[in-house]
């Protein structure tokens, strides 16, 4: 037997695994590596972050990514020498930390690679009649179990899409695992690149969860300040917080199909983006400031996450727990407790480790862990639902 082959058989009668967690998101900012201890599976999951960091991408990273990040046109030679570039460059990456962390690669019994996501197109997105949903992530996993010597799990969101869903969101299983409590409503809010919850009613399955993208988080407001400000993101919302919201483009940007499609749905920056709103302000007769601009897009956010709020059947008290990056935007969060009221409370996510920043790595590890344990992450037709392909070391 393939001594990794078996180690797979044997991780799975272990008390506890060790399983890092990887996210590159749509920001681009950087890879976030979680360590995570993971115990038993499904509904009795247990997981600690032991470790965790973000390593920020440079300019020359960056710019590697984005001739191929949500565009329709890209050279073909060089997308194919880009993916396992980055794959052997997370790979790089896992094996920085955790020499730092003191944690001998053979400790750690899998990796859970996102990958790096440079396209992601729902069939709503697109008008060729004889495809259904895509998406595509980079960051080779290969390369990644070849640089750490560390079984690697992927490409988790094709077999999201082989069932018959989108791809996106998959935040439902792991926080499903994590945080469902049949005393209490849950509502999970991840404000990243593209806002997305995860409602859990009291005493839910992980088949009734509600989980869906809701519109642009962070997308529009960091194209638009990488542009026009110079600057990676806008911090705290300063920038935002000097404008004035404008009504006009408000109206337009709520006007959206997208934001009137019922849920669960599915989005990223391939539709909200500046192009997307270069025509929409060229549909308003006077100009608009850039801090005004700012302070729309701001809102506009904070109106999508309330309106899809709303639209679920939640009649208790209930906690918002916020990750993403948005989390640390106080302007946002500000704006989503002021328009949902004294019914809920806005917070970040902070328990055992699991936070505002490491949330979404972990989510990964998660993932790896019901697909290892041969769980029932999910069901489409009542066949069992495990997502992610498995790359051995050399």
């Amino acid at each position: 037997m393939n001594p990794y082959i078996e180690k797979l058989y044997k991780l799975s009668t272990k008390n506890e695994r060790i399983i890092i967690g990887l996210m590159s998101g749509t920001s681009l900012d950087g890879l976030d590596i979680a360590v995570c201890k993971i115990s038993n599976f499904g509904a009795d999951t247990k997981c600690e972050v032991t470790h965790f960091a973000t390593i920020s991408y440079s300019d020359e990273i960056k710019n590697k990514i984005r001739p191929v990040f949500s565009t329709e046109t890209v050279e073909l030679k060089y997308l194919t020498l880009l993916n396992p570039w980055i794959g052997t460059l997370h790979g790089h990456f896992i094996n920085q930390k955790l020499t730092e962390w003191g944690i001998k690669n053979e400790d750690i019994d899998l990796i859970a690679s996102h990958g790096q996501t440079i396209y992601h197109c729902p069939n709503s997105f697109h008008s060729f009649s004889d495809f259904n949903n895509g998406t595509l992530q980079i960051g080779d996993a290969d390369h990644i179990a070849a640089e750490t010597n560390i079984i690697t799990l992927s490409d988790f969101r094709q077999k999201h899409i082989a069932a018959g869903f989108e791809g996106a969101p998959l935040a439902q299983y792991g926080d499903y695992n994590l945080f469902a409590n049949h005393q209490k409503d849950t509502l999970l809010l991840n404000i990243g690149g593209i806002a997305n919850f995860t409602f859990i009613g009291e005493g839910y399955g992980v088949n009734d969860v509600i989980c869906s993208d809701i519109g642009p988080g962070n997308t529009l407001m960091d194209q638009y300040v990488q542009k026009h400000f110079g600057i990676d993101f806008d911090k705290d919302g300063e920038i935002a917080s000097k404008g004035v919201i404008n009504s006009d483009l408000l109206d337009l940007l709520l006007s959206l199909s997208f934001i009137k499609q019922a849920m669960p749905k599915t989005t990223g920056p391939e539709l909200f983006n500046l192009e997307l709103l270069e025509k929409l302000l060229s549909q308003i007769n006077t100009e608009v400031s850039p801090h005004d601009i700012m302070a729309t897009l701001n809102e506009f956010t904070a109106n999508c996450i309330v309106k899809h709020i709303q639209q679920l059947d939640i009649t208790n008290s209930t906690d918002v727990l916020v990750s993403g990056g948005g989390a640390h935007n106080l302007a946002i969060v500000a704006k989503l407790q002021d328009k949902l009221g004294k019914h809920f409370r806005v917070l970040k996510l902070d328990e055992n480790g699991i936070n505002a920043d490491s949330k979404e790595a972990v989510l990964f590890a998660i993932l790896a862990n019901e697909t290892v344990m041969n769980a029932n992450a999910g069901s489409k037709n009542g066949k069992q639902l495990t997502m992610g392909k498995i790359s051995l070391p050399l």
